[in-house]
């Protein structure tokens, strides 16, 4: 029930967005051609070419939106991240429909109804988001078209899926109460909902509640009480969904699939798959490729410098862990003396080093003896953008002591990453760093990717824990 009125409300928003995009559009073209405000020299080119667009403008923006997450729910009080979203997506989207026009040559558009567009479209949708999840509010609040739940258990997860119900109203379910399996529980009150009974008297509760809808969420040792559970709902006319406890132990990319009418639950899954793989390899390549065109001089220039300052070789291969837990040899302008770790062995970088050269010293605290790597990314050990790779003498010890350490390497390493680009690189927390490399696998995306490498940039790449 839950996913049917989300989907119930993700089409009404859907309808209603297409409605305004079209308005939009039409109302850009007025402007632009029927009003005094700006001078008309070529004379107004016929309503119907603009018409002919709005098929592709439907898809385009229908496509975009959906890829930044505008039709998942949310919580109604963040307008502010939404119309944050939304002006991204009509940004995007106006590039797209940019890029088809110029395809287009047998006729040439009008930039400023472009212009217009892209600005009433995020004002007007931004209103409209803003209007509808409103209503909503206000109509669950009084009570309008309510459904009301039951929920079998009392432990974490009910509390998670309470929790869930609060973060979106806009579905409309109202949990009446809890059943436990444990009758020292009734009538006392658990995540601020009442016990109301014991699992074994659902069916009784059902007819005397009103409840349309049962959610089973026992804990993994009490799933054989859901077969008692369902032969006492009988069949009363509700919906039935069940939790499965053991979606606890789901890490990243977790889930439930369909496989030919077959659920199938995902405790753990790579977001890089299909076409998803094509695309960040094929941006891998020509960036990789375009900076070691760009940066030729300058590295060119380091390794003379590296040769001209202290003996050893201008590389510097290191062992690390890439994706699956493969290792690679990556490389690096030598920072260090050629002997560095025969006395202290695998070590980390500390502050003023007294291994490091004095090229070194600038070479680490800019970032610069990092560029070589452009050549691992080529090569396909390595990605312009993911986990950092750590040398496996220090994974030993890091899997053993920090919870889904080894999760990381469910993508390929990087450059540069989220956790870098938020101040956690060189000597900082690690669990730091892992909940950052988490959050990036999780939520990967080739528009994510693109935001790193930009704070890459922006914020430089001097950071002051590059010893």
């Amino acid at each position: 029930m839950l996913k049917r009125h989300s989907q119930f409300f993700e089409s009404l928003l859907f309808i209603a967005d297409i409605a305004i995009i079209v308005a939009s559009w039409l109302l850009s073209y007025y402007l632009r051609f029927h009003t005094a405000f700006i001078p008309i020299d070529k004379g107004t080119p016929p309503l119907r070419i603009y018409i002919l667009l709005i098929i592709p403008i439907i898809l385009i923006w229908g496509f975009v939106f959906k890829s930044f997450g505008l039709y998942r729910p949310r919580r109604i009080a963040s307008h502010l991240s939404e119309l944050f979203d939304i002006t991204k997506a009509c940004a995007v989207s106006i590039l797209v429909l940019i890029a088809v026009t110029f395809v287009y040559r047998q006729y040439e558009f009008s930039r400023l109804v472009f212009l217009f567009f892209g600005a009433i479209n995020v004002v007007a949708l931004s209103i409209e988001r803003w209007v509808f999840r409103e209503v909503l509010r206000y109509l669950r609040k009084k009570g309008h078209n309510l459904r009301y739940a039951l929920i079998v258990g009392t432990g974490d997860m009910s509390k998670e899926i309470l929790k869930r119900i609060d973060t979106h109203p806009e579905v409309g379910l109202k949990v009446v109460g809890l059943l436990s399996t444990n009758k020292d529980q009734v009538g006392a009150n658990v995540h601020g909902i009442e016990v109301l009974g014991v699992y074994d008297e659902v069916g009784r509760f059902v007819k005397g509640k009103g409840i349309d809808h049962v959610i089973i969420a026992l804990a993994w040792e009490e799933h054989g009480k859901v077969i008692d559970v369902l032969k006492n709902i009988g069949e009363e006319m509700v919906d039935i969904q069940v939790i499965p406890d053991i979606y606890e132990f789901a890490t990243i990319r977790g889930g439930i699939e369909e496989f030919d009418g077959l659920p199938i639950i995902s405790l753990q899954d790579s977001p890089l798959y299909g076409w998803n793989i094509i695309l960040k390899r094929a941006a891998d390549l020509i960036i990789a490729a375009a900076a070691l065109i760009v940066l030729s001089p300058m590295m060119i220039l380091i390794a003379i410098l590296i040769k001209a300052t202290s003996p050893g070789p201008i590389f510097y291969k290191q062992e690390r862990m890439g994706i699956g837990g493969d290792t690679f040899q990556m490389l690096k302008f030598r920072s260090m003396n050629v002997d560095a770790e025969v006395q202290t062995g695998a070590v980390w970088a500390k502050e003023n080093d007294p291994r490091r050269t004095r090229l070194g010293t600038f070479l680490r605290k800019t970032s610069l003896d990092e560029l070589p790597q452009f050549f691992n990314v080529l090569k396909g050990d390595m990605s312009i953008v993911g986990p950092r790779p750590e040398r496996p003498v220090f994974i030993e010890e890091f899997r053993k002591s920090i919870p889904k350490y080894m999760l990381r390497h469910k993508m390929k390493a990087g450059i540069t990453g989220w956790a870098q680009v938020n101040g956690w690189r060189g000597n900082t927390d690690l669990k730091k760093r892992i909940e950052y490399d988490l959050y990036y696998i999780e939520n990967w995306s080739f528009w994510f990717d693109l935001k790193i490498m930009w704070l890459t940039i922006w914020k430089g790449l001097i950071n002051k824990n590059a010893y």
